[in-house]
């Protein structure tokens, strides 16, 4: 007996795809159960999110400080986070955005899965061009970068009526942008 549960919209799909390639509705929906239970276990597997002190000691080391007052007054902290809004220090997610922006991967989310998650970054937060479009930036030619984005265009265009996504789509054009405006 299967102790997770299928989606609405999962058993929707199922239908359709079981209609669609004449396929047994029961087998699709046996292998969705099989996918949510490695996933289950994937992500009973995951790292624990750090702590807030963790998290300020990261972006203190970043900026080469001592703490948050020293922080607010640094030119390099200020430059950086630049049009970034008013920051509410006292906030862990406003800590989690910035180490996602300025040191690297939360340990939590790492090799992410789901929507907006290519090459298991979460596309909508993390701009990890690189990490997305599977490439080594010291040894990627222009064309290996060319050939990914059309590989990721042609899963993600909004033309595309199966896999489609105007929202990721646009994530990955730009990441394609900032990578080719270095070449």
């Amino acid at each position: 007996m299967p102790q997770v549960v299928l989606a609405p919209q999962v058993k929707t799909e199922i239908d359709r795809l079981a209609q669609v390639r004449q396929v047994d509705s029961k087998l699709l929906e046996e292998f969705a159960y099989f996918v949510l239970e490695i996933s289950k276990e994937k992500s009973s597997k995951k790292a624990q999110s750090l702590k807030t002190n963790d998290l300020k000691q990261a972006i203190y080391e970043r900026f080469s400080v001592k703490d948050t007052s020293e922080l607010k007054k640094s030119g390099a902290f200020r430059m950086a986070t630049d049009g970034m809004g008013k920051l509410n220090f006292r906030l862990k997610p406003t800590w989690e955005t910035l180490y996602r922006k300025f040191v690297g991967i939360l340990p939590n989310e790492q090799s992410q899965e789901g929507y907006g998650c290519i090459n298991g970054i979460d596309i909508f937060k993390y701009f990890k061009p690189w990490q997305v479009f599977g490439l080594n930036p010291q040894t990627a030619t222009k064309n290996d970068v060319k050939t990914a984005y059309y590989q990721l265009s042609k899963i993600y265009h909004p033309d595309n009526l199966v896999t489609g996504d105007r929202a990721i789509f646009e994530e990955v054009e730009n990441m394609y942008k900032s990578i080719i405006a270095g070449f």
